[in-house]
């Protein structure tokens, strides 16, 4: 999360949000829509999430598949590497002023 990082994190407030409301125990779920006209949807306990966020975890490896539920959605969890980036981006965010935060958010 550090903003002197090597590389780019979609809207770092937001993607620690999302990161923080799947905590240890709460997945994303990916919601395929192709068939209903619309594209994938993914959410975190009822939240939704930005396609570029999701995909980006997904890519970076912080998220993975783990399943489906009984109506097809697909599960993702915090890797390893996902709650470790998770509570670095934590400790990140608790160092800032709130200037810095107040910046992070309204430009990303």
């Amino acid at each position: 999360m550090d903003a002197a990082g090597n590389f780019f994190i979609p809207n770092r407030a937001e993607t620690l949000q999302v990161l923080r409301l799947m905590g240890d125990y709460a997945p994303m779920l990916m919601l395929s829509g192709a068939a209903d006209g619309f594209g994938a949807r993914w959410s975190v306990d009822g939240n939704p999430v930005q396609p570029a966020i999701a995909g980006w975890l997904m890519q970076e490896g912080y998220i993975a598949d783990t399943g489906t539920t009984e109506l097809g959605a697909r599960i993702l969890a915090l890797t390893a590497a996902g709650v470790e980036f998770r509570q670095k981006g934590l400790l990140w965010w608790a160092g800032l002023g709130r200037w810095a935060r107040l910046r992070i958010v309204i430009f990303g």
